[in-house]
């Protein structure tokens, strides 16, 4: 194997160079592949050709159709609607609102998709709610953007399409059903520092449980919940592919804000679907640079080299996979979730499964480490986001965070070294 040293180092170098300098990262993923293209002396129509081939993918469509669907669906009124079902279901605990916003996200994660979206809809409802309450504007700021990342490993989740197309020969639908409990456990496990917290800060409950309440309120999200079960099942069933799922989901999105819900105008659609071009816009960005990305990687034989260096480290599996963690949260630190599953998948996944880690496990434990890099500086959008929605100066919004980032590392370790967690719902279901 033939390794060109100076080549790497052009990718590499210049790649992370751009990155600290705050290049946008399609940018910095693109001129990279450029220069070092440039460098070993190959034509640079090679990057059309890659670039093209990167997102000419039927499973690829799958992903602007769910954009598409969960800004609909957050645009539509829904959000009230599942909190108030959360709050039926958790509301009467010590430190309720806080259990109402970590369940929230689990109902409203399965119909957007996106952790930022979740913290810009709920959290602009629930932090000032839980404050009015009684409750710190830091601590509820950050509930919000930590349970936020539910919505990523809860189906349907255009980040999962991404990632099955990346590895290569992973079924959508059982990503899909991978998600369920890992984003449970995640769930539980922020409940469970939350009602510790709430213990000791002395927060309020909410009204003790009512069985007529919670049917009241599940009558009326239905419509909302139902979404999640026309494309989880449709995919499981193989009533549809992923890509017909999200465009029968899109329709019904449609249907439900604006004829049933009715909190989306014909004008509010046109300005969501402007918001959908724009998002998508820069995925597909991402894809096609990432392709080229990936073939100057694959060329340079990056990923063996990788791979040995990581292996020859320790032969312990278990250290590996902790290894394999540490790497994809210090690239969430830098980079943000798409680039990250774009470009550390080739490298990573061959080294996981070398160690007994199912490709559809690592998918969870890289979707999971994505999400938590969304909330750690100097690149957590979502922390950013959350900051902005609360008004709260984001170095309070961090110190306020530390206790969650240990409840969600533990559901990390546990995710790693419990394949059941992640394969459970597949082996009986897929």
């Amino acid at each position: 194997m033939a390794v060109n040293t100076m080549a790497i180092a052009v990718l590499l170098g210049s790649f992370f160079i751009m990155i600290f300098l705050r290049f946008p990262i399609a940018y910095a993923v693109g001129l990279a592949s450029v220069l070092c293209l440039f460098y070993q002396g190959l034509p640079l129509s090679t990057i059309c050709q890659h670039m093209v081939k990167g997102i000419s993918s039927f499973s690829l469509m799958a992903v602007p159709f769910f954009i598409t669907m969960g800004v609909l669906m957050g645009s539509g009124g829904i959000s009230e609607k599942l909190i108030a079902l959360a709050n039926a279901c958790v509301g009467w605990m010590r430190g309720g609102m806080a259990m109402v916003n970590i369940v929230a996200s689990y109902f409203f994660g399965g119909i957007s998709g996106s952790a930022s979206a979740d913290t810009a809809s709920l959290g602009s409802i629930l932090i000032p709610m839980m404050v009015d309450q009684g409750y710190d504007d830091d601590f509820s700021t950050a509930v919000t953007i930590t349970s936020s990342c539910e919505g990523l490993l809860v189906p349907p989740s255009h980040n999962m399409v991404i990632y099955a197309t990346t590895a290569g020969g992973i079924s959508v639908g059982s990503l899909f059903l991978a998600g369920y409990l890992p984003g449970a456990l995640l769930a539980g496990s922020l409940m469970i520092g939350s009602y510790i917290i709430s213990r000791k800060r002395n927060y309020p409950k909410g009204a003790p449980f009512s069985i007529k309440d919670f049917l009241k309120q599940l009558g009326v999200s239905f419509w909302a919940l139902a979404a999640i079960i026309i494309v989880v099942v449709g995919v499981v069933g193989g009533v549809f592919t992923a890509t017909e799922s999200a465009a029968i989901a899109v329709i019904y999105s449609l249907i439900v804000s604006v004829f049933i819900y009715k909190g989306l105008t014909w004008k509010g659609v046109w300005n969501a679907l402007e918001e959908c071009v724009n998002t998508l816009s820069i995925v597909l960005i991402l894809i096609a640079t990432s392709q080229v990305f990936g073939f100057c990687l694959t060329r340079l034989h990056v990923p063996e080299l990788a791979a040995n260096a990581i292996t020859g480290l320790t032969s312990n599996p278990y250290i590996l996979a902790l290894l394999l963690n540490l790497i994809l949260l210090v690239l969430g630190c830098i980079m943000d979730m798409a680039p990250i599953i774009l470009i550390a998948t080739p490298i990573l996944l061959p080294i996981a499964t070398s160690i007994g880690i199912d490709p559809i496990q690592f998918g969870i434990m890289v979707i999971l480490n994505c999400g938590i890099g969304l909330l750690t500086p100097p690149v957590g959008a979502v922390l950013f986001i959350g900051s902005a929605v609360s008004k709260v100066p984001m170095e309070r919004v961090v110190k306020a965070t530390l206790p969650f980032y240990l409840c969600m590392i533990v559901a990390l370790l546990l995710i790693t070294f419990i394949p059941g967690i992640s394969l459970l719902l597949p082996s009986l279901l897929g």
